[in-house]
């Protein structure tokens, strides 16, 4: 017992510091939104690598005609003109409002040696607008809203800054257990995001960078034979020296949902990249899962056992009471800060509170499966190719 209550102070005192993280991540979002955007409105090239059409994809594409930006180019980048995204761009494009914007739709081919969004994205850095000054990286599963693309330049007006980045915020369409799950997992990456511009990193779904910058860095040569576009331009700022600016305006919504099989494949897959190309963030998180899963889901088996034995059982139960509470605190301050930066999402987020405030505990579980599972494989399925992961070079396996 002794020997569990320590266990169960080391994760109370690690839930404070999460929860004081997390009001650190409310202010940082309340303070950032409150200042006004700085003029800064060079010409910019939007890149898009597609693959597949995906539930929402007209939608989500239609939004980058949308933007309060007044001039800009959007590329969107596909591996083969059989992909079926192809009808959805044309058709977006032949429906867009506005004719100030350039747009093109490149076909990169297929990738061998590489993940195939990275050889997209290298591909459309090739051909890009002569006078852009700016690249934007945008996934095509995120729904960003009009004042998107001026946030997420405005910060690049200092020089010294490496790159600014938004993230992602899963909101599930139908519910469900494993959309909802999928949220919760997710979101405890967003509140890492914050005013720490060194420990920030650049998520490739909604990424902004200097033209001059990413040549001077070399990037495009850097991510030839990698998977993970974000993970590799996060490290070439940080070996440089260049902060990432993170900003809550341009946290987008990623509406949709996924079953079971789709869930562990998009969280294993996360796991298995950051083991392959951050080890040194795999590692607490199999640490820390494993000590919280211990404590908690071993606490509630220690409480029923002795509640069966007719033993006392006060003490492990208020531990975990404890435990419960810290967590969902955190997640309540978490989900009230991302509501003010997706305001156009609120009817949607507050279906998807009662899920942030009760499955967390299930998350930190899913956690532990996804770095046990990255201990034993490095293979990952990604928009239908298999990959089998190295820190050098990637092999594609198998194509759908």
């Amino acid at each position: 017992m002794w020997v569990y209550y320590l266990f169960a102070a080391i994760v109370i005192w690690l839930g404070i510091l999460s929860l004081r993280g997390g009001f650190r991540f409310a202010a940082y979002v309340r303070s950032q939104l409150a200042q006004p955007l700085a003029d800064y409105t060079p010409l910019a090239t939007v890149i898009v690598p597609c693959r597949g059409r995906e539930n929402g994809l007209e939608q989500n594409l239609a939004a980058l005609f949308k933007q309060s930006y007044p001039l800009y180019e959007v590329v969107f980048v596909i591996d083969s003109e059989n992909d079926p995204a192809l009808e959805v761009i044309q058709k977006v494009i032949n429906a867009k409002s506005s004719t100030a914007m350039a747009t093109r739709v490149l076909v990169a081919g297929a990738a061998t040696n590489c993940g195939q969004k990275v050889h997209n994205l290298r591909a459309a850095v090739e051909q890009l607008d002569a006078r852009s000054e700016v690249l934007v990286f945008v996934d095509s599963d995120a729904r960003p809203g009009e004042n998107w693309l001026r946030s997420l330049i405005a910060p690049l007006i200092d020089e010294g800054l490496g790159a600014a980045t938004g993230y992602r915020w899963f909101v599930p369409v139908q519910g469900g257990f494993a959309s909802r799950l999928r949220s919760v997992w997710n979101a405890s990456i967003a509140s890492a995001l914050g005013a720490n511009r060194q420990s920030n990193f650049c998520w490739g779904g909604s990424t902004s960078i200097r033209r001059e910058t990413f040549a001077r860095l070399n990037i495009r040569e850097r991510w030839q034979g990698t998977v993970s576009d974000d993970f590799t331009t996060t490290r070439v700022l940080s070996e440089a020296k260049l902060p990432i600016h993170f900003v809550p305006a341009c946290l987008v919504a990623s509406p949709g949902d996924c079953d079971l099989r789709e869930l562990l494949e998009f969280s294993n897959r996360q796991l298995k990249i950051t083991r392959t190309y951050a080890t040194h963030l795999w590692r607490p998180v199999l640490l820390g899962s494993a000590l919280f899963c211990l404590v908690f889901f071993g606490g509630i088996l220690l409480v029923t056992m002795r509640a069966l034995l007719g033993l006392s059982f006060a003490i492990p139960l208020a531990l975990l009471v404890i435990i419960f509470l810290l967590g969902t605190a955190k997640a309540f301050v978490r989900f009230r800060a991302v509501t003010m930066a997706l305001l156009g999402e609120r009817a949607n987020l507050r279906r998807d509170l009662p899920g942030q405030l009760l499955l967390w505990p299930l998350a930190s579980l899913l956690y532990l499966y996804n770095a046990l599972a990255a201990t034993f494989s490095r293979r990952i399925t990604w928009r239908g190719i298999t990959y089998k992961l190295d820190s050098r070079t990637q092999e594609v396996e198998s194509r759908q």
